[in-house]
């Protein structure tokens, strides 16, 4: 007996703590820091906070309703990679009932969108997800390099944003889609609240931070055509999560910015918000 108790004793002090254990599970340890909240967690407890998040915030805000056409602005970057992946998942898992559509704009860049679109058109078959790409110069006849060599490289960016956001509504009515989710991020939307305080623009800043949108076309004759809903599920979720979701679930994205983007007046507001968030990670939200 004496024998017995001595082993176990010896068993109890030889068995090691677990040397960072993820705050959730504590069975596992823990490998990466959560830049949202500072929680330690393991690969697994992660891919589910960050899920859970997305459903709450779709689920919570009302996001969709049973049997929706829902079209996924895709442009093969992180964000509309890991929201056509997480949308897939979550409308199989808690049965939202979504018809899934995939929906590309191909502005005309060349060495940059062109490229891009390869990897939309993997990511349709990896998620059997149907894609459907519309390009400027079909619409409009002018692609962005035909504008940038009219234009030059300044304001370009203004130019693509109203053409992207056309033809988006444009490409919903060929697909008869509801609703239109893009991967807008808390860090684009904590962006785009502090360029529209720098340009004082009040309507836009009181607009700016709406998860869900209505948007109004009208034809060449000014009728009102259609009211498609716009929304934003990935909201409150830090870019830097995203990343390391994609990475971690080994998503196949295109990580290249676009080159005519260095020009760009968020730039500014980007590199304010990375110095906030530096200090104060809450500073996004």
């Amino acid at each position: 007996m004496t024998h017995q108790s001595h082993s176990t004793a010896t068993g109890a002090k030889s068995a090691k703590p677990l040397r960072n254990p993820c705050n959730l599970c504590q069975s596992v340890r823990a490998i990466l820091k959560r830049p949202k909240t500072g929680q330690q967690l393991c690969k697994e407890c992660f891919f589910h906070v960050f899920e859970t998040e997305i459903h709450n915030t779709i689920v919570d805000n009302k996001l969709f309703k049973k049997g929706d056409r829902v079209a996924i602005g895709a442009s093969g970057g992180k964000d509309s990679t890991v929201l056509a992946y997480v949308l897939k998942l979550l409308n199989d898992r808690y049965s939202y009932g979504l018809d899934l559509v995939l929906l590309s704009i191909d502005e005309g860049i060349t060495g940059y969108r062109d490229d891009s679109l390869e990897t939309v058109k993997r990511n349709r078959d990896q998620y059997q997800i149907p894609l459907l790409i519309i390009s400027y110069k079909d619409l409009y006849g002018w692609s962005m390099d035909d504008i940038v060599k009219e234009i030059g490289r300044k304001n370009n960016c203004t130019f693509c944003g109203v053409f992207r956001r056309q033809a988006l509504d444009r490409g919903a009515i060929m697909l008869n889609v509801d609703h239109i989710v893009t991967g807008h991020n808390a860090d684009d939307i904590a962006e785009t609240v502090l360029m529209n305080i720098l340009r004082g623009d009040l309507p836009r800043l009181q607009r700016c931070t709406s998860i869900i949108t209505n948007d109004t076309s009208e034809d060449s004759s000014g009728i009102e055509t259609s009211k498609i809903l716009r929304s934003k599920p990935f909201k409150y979720t830090y870019e830097k999560e995203i990343v390391m979701y994609a990475y971690f679930k080994k998503l196949d994205y295109f990580s290249t910015e676009c080159i005519y983007s260095p020009n760009a007046y968020r730039g500014h507001a980007r590199v304010f918000l990375k110095d906030l968030e530096a200090i104060r990670r809450t500073a996004i939200v």
